[in-house]
């Protein structure tokens, strides 16, 4: 979802280079002198507004957290989550994620997460999804052996066509919920404000653990 330009984001992103990066390519397998401890990194593609990745890192200190936001408004907003916060193992990226292994070495990431993603819904924009197959080799390139991608959606027709994209790449599904907020898993789950808003009005909430082969 597109916001709308605030002229108040780029300068506050540019006076907390503590928080964000903007050229994240200069951390390429150097991401730990980010934090303040050596910890497992896990990433979001996709932040907003932040509330998902911030959240995690407060309840998850035993992990390092980055969120990636190609907006700088949506940037901006998370990072006055993180100032009020200022938790040591977030850290934020504005900059565009569409080639992570610019960003990140191989087996640099621990999991990533993926957050109601724009769906793109035209069969002409297939391969723009973030669940299509170039995108899942660079997942595959840059985390760990032992790493976990996990991706939740509202969208049906993307959730169905990211199934069946995960399983032609031969990944292998730990769990898959067709109704998260009926279950279980509801209980610690952390949502987005996106979440959030259409879970209230009865939208169920797709979502998928998996892993790839080794």
């Amino acid at each position: 979802m597109r916001l709308k330009n605030k002229p108040w984001a780029l300068p506050l992103i540019e006076a907390n280079p503590q928080y964000v990066v903007t050229e994240p390519q200069q951390y390429r397998g150097k991401w730990q002198e980010r934090f303040s401890q050596d910890q497992p990194l896990l990433i979001e593609i996709g932040m907003g507004k932040g509330r998902f990745i911030t959240e995690m890192a407060r309840r998850d200190p035993e992990h390092n957290y980055i969120g990636i936001e190609v907006q700088s408004t949506a940037t901006g907003i998370a990072l006055k989550k993180q100032l009020e916060a200022q938790l040591p193992n977030l850290q934020l990226v504005c900059g565009d994620g569409g080639d992570l292994t610019e960003m990140f070495a191989p087996g640099e990431v621990a999991g990533i997460f993926l957050n109601f993603s724009d769906p793109w819904p035209k069969k002409r924009h297939a391969k723009r999804r973030l669940t299509y197959k170039t995108f899942l080799k660079q997942y595959q390139t840059v985390i760990a052996e032992t790493g976990h991608l996990e991706f939740k959606t509202d969208n049906r027709g993307l959730f169905e066509y990211s199934l069946a994209s995960m399983n032609n790449y031969g990944m292998v599904f730990d769990q898959v919920w067709l109704d998260l907020h009926d279950s279980e898993e509801a209980v610690d789950n952390v949502m987005t404000e996106y979440e959030e808003k259409f879970s209230k009005k009865g939208q169920p909430i797709y979502k998928v653990t998996a892993h790839f082969a080794k």
